[in-house]
C-alpha cells in the first residue's frame, strides 16, 4: 500500500506528530510532505484536496485520510500492534486516545508545542493544573494496570503516539508529574521516532511568529535550542 503523510512544521504541529510517530514506531512505510507554515501556494494545492485545510493528513492507495485519529483507526485496519491485543487494554487505549484528541483545551492553549525551546511558566492557573493532574492520572493509571513500560502494556501502540505531543510540551514547560508518568515520559524523549521528529525540529530554520508569540505570552523563555533565524508566519 503506498502512503503519503502530510505534516506541518516540526517544531510546532502537535497533530502531525501523531501519526508520524505511530507509523515509524510500527515500521509501516511513507512518504512524508512537509508543508511550511508560511507557503500559501502549498496551502491552497493541499485545500483543494483536503478542504478541512488541516494536518495531518494522509493519501493511502489514493484515499484521503484525516484528522489523527481517523489516520489511527484507518491504519488499525491493516497494520498489526496499532492497538493493544488484549481487550481491555484496547478498551482503555481507545477512550484514552479520544480523550486525548478531544480535551485538554487549556494545555493546549498555555502551553503550545514548541519542540526546541524552554519556558518557565508565569503561572500555573487553576484551570491548567487541572489539565496537568488529569493526565497525569490517566498515564499511571495505564502504567499501573497494564504493567508498562508503555501506557497500554509492554508496546508502542496508539496511545502513546495520541500522548507524544504532551512529551514535548512536559520538557517545554517543565510541566511537574508523579513518579511513573514522568518515567514514562523519559522513555519517550527516548524513543527513536521522538529523536528523529525532535532532531528535525531543532534543524528547522524557519520561526513562526505567532506560535512563538503565544510562548512568550505565558513564561519566560530560559533557552531557545533551534537553529538558524528565518521568520515567517501567517
Amino acid at each position: 500500500m503506498s502512503r503519503t503523510l502530510y505534516i506541518a512544521n516540526k517544531n510546532y504541529s502537535s497533530w502531525s506528530l501523531r501519526p508520524w510517530l505511530l507509523m515509524r514506531a510500527l515500521g509501516v512505510p511513507f512518504e512524508e510532505v512537509l508543508l511550511r507554515f508560511d507557503d500559501e501556494p502549498t496551502w491552497a494545492a493541499f485545500r483543494a484536496r483536503f478542504p478541512s485545510g488541516k494536518v495531518p493528513a494522509l493519501i493511502a492507495d489514493g484515499r484521503p485520510v484525516w484528522e489523527s485519529i481517523a489516520i489511527v483507526e484507518h491504519l488499525a485496519e491493516t497494520v498489526p500492534g496499532v492497538w493493544p491485543a488484549d481487550p481491555g487494554a484496547r478498551a482503555w487505549a481507545r477512550s484514552a486516545a479520544a480523550e486525548m484528541h478531544a480535551g485538554f483545551a487549556t494545555l493546549r492553549q498555555r502551553c503550545g508545542m514548541n519542540v526546541g525551546i524552554r519556558v518557565r511558566l508565569h503561572e500555573v492557573p487553576p484551570a491548567l493544573q487541572k489539565d496537568v493532574d488529569r493526565i497525569d492520572a490517566l498515564w499511571a493509571e495505564g502504567l499501573s494496570r497494564f504493567g508498562g513500560p508503555y501506557l497500554a502494556g509492554e508496546r508502542f501502540t496508539a496511545v502513546d503516539a495520541m500522548f507524544a505531543p504532551v512529551v514535548f510540551r512536559v520538557q517545554t514547560y517543565g510541566l511537574a508529574l508523579s513518579a511513573a508518568p514522568a518515567a514514562w515520559v523519559a522513555r519517550m524523549l527516548e524513543e527513536p521516532g521522538m529523536r528523529e521528529w525532535s532532531a528535525a525540529a531543532l534543524a528547522e530554520p524557519f520561526r513562526d511568529l505567532g506560535h512563538d508569540a503565544e510562548c512568550r505570552e505565558f513564561g519566560v523563555w530560559t533557552a531557545d535550542l533551534r537553529a538558524g533565524v528565518e521568520q515567517g508566519g501567517r
